[in-house]
């Protein structure tokens, strides 16, 4: 079950994606986070950050959209407070960066090297605040020094962010491999927007939650924007968006995918990641596959 990316290894390819399980210690109570291949972090930021105001969450058929404006404790409080209590729990983790500037991300990644944080995943994708993130990641060129100076700063396993609002994520994955990252996790949310009407006592009454979709209603965008970045780049691939059962995992790998992160399912199937991994060993072993590489390689030559 175990994969490597570059010098990462983890145990087995599933992986519970950023903002969708806190800093993982608040999920202990709900499943074994020995069970998850890793987690990947808040999005962190240099300093702390409030997140946005009004509402932040809106659910939708097969999804949510959300305007978190990623909340977070900071990579100071992080070093702290958070990375003792992962060793400690023998947890692997991936952390998740975000910045306004190139200098942010910089800044993070030298203090990721310091601490030896293994692995970072560069949000360069969110689209719920209102600087830096998806600036970076809707232009190549942007993208491009980005990931070049982040690889500059970090010796770890670089792990870049893709966003599905463009029109051309093939660009994009191609300058993040040229600039030296060793893979790709797509996609992020879509933009997507949230209305509730009521009418109450002769009056009516607006919820509007503008944001990031995510959830089933999203497989179908991230499984043609998988394959279309695997059209263009040898980097593994960590697929994700509306992931839910094990069929999804062998779509997305049939598109291109090497690993997978799951989100919003976490949410209302707490132990999905847990039952995932569960549900792919017991896979491997009752049809005889040696191992997860073995199923990988057999579903990808699928005519």
């Amino acid at each position: 079950m175990g994969i490597r990316i570059a010098n990462f290894e983890i145990k087995n390819p599933i992986i519970a994606a950023s903002g969708t399980f806190g800093y993982a210690d608040e999920y202990e109570d709900f499943c074994d986070l020995s069970k998850i291949g890793a987690i990947v972090t808040k999005g962190i930021t240099l300093e702390p950050r409030m997140g946005n105001d009004g509402d932040r969450i809106f659910e939708t058929n097969c999804g949510m959209i959300n305007r978190i404006g990623l909340e977070n404790i900071g990579i100071e409080r992080f070093v702290k407070e958070k990375i003792p209590l992962l060793k400690k729990k023998n947890i692997t983790y991936i952390l998740n960066t975000a910045g306004s500037t190139i200098e942010d991300y910089t800044k993070m990644a030298q203090i990721a090297d310091k601490n030896g944080i293994e692995a970072i995943e560069l949000n360069v994708s969110c689209p719920n605040v209102k600087s830096g993130c998806l600036e970076f990641g809707v232009d190549a060129n942007s993208l491009y020094e980005l990931v070049l100076d982040v690889r500059k700063n970090y010796n770890g396993c670089l792990i870049v962010k893709l966003t599905p609002n463009v029109t051309n994520i093939e660009n994009l994955a191609q300058a993040v491999e040229r600039a030296g990252a060793d893979a790709i996790s797509a996609i992020n949310t879509l933009k997507g927007l949230g209305i509730k009407i009521d009418y109450i006592n002769g009056k009516f009454y607006k919820k509007e939650v503008q944001g990031g979709l995510s959830g089933k209603c999203i497989k179908p965008v991230a499984l043609s924007m998988v394959k279309r970045i695997r059209a263009v780049t040898k980097l593994p691939i960590i697929g994700m968006g509306g992931i839910s059962c094990l069929s999804d995992l062998f779509e997305f790998v049939c598109a291109g995918a090497d690993a997978f992160e799951i989100g919003t399912q976490n949410f209302t199937q707490c132990d999905v990641c847990n039952n995932l991994a569960d549900e792919l060993e017991k896979f491997i072993k009752t049809n005889g596959f040696k191992s997860w590489e073995d199923l990988k390689n057999e579903i990808k030559e699928i005519k």
